[in-house]
């Protein structure tokens, strides 16, 4: 099933969208530097990922939980 349709996956898909723009915007800052644009909806999920870190990791503690109990 489509990850659309699926709120679970769909969420899993968001959470590691972050997590992998907030490392590449750590790891290659120039790569991010745009804010406007199809670029700039990535910058945004890297700044989530900055200023939530925590929320953010425990959101991905919790669907990883999720993913293998459940």
């Amino acid at each position: 099933m489509s990850a659309l349709f699926n709120f679970s996956s769909f969420l899993t898909v968001v959470l590691l969208g972050i997590c992998a723009c907030t490392y590449v915007k750590i790891q290659f800052p120039a790569l991010l530097e745009q804010r406007t644009g199809f670029r700039g909806v990535f910058w945004k999920a890297a700044r989530i990922g900055e200023r939530l870190s925590p929320w953010v990791a425990a959101g991905c503690l919790t669907m990883g939980i999720s993913t293998i109990f459940f």
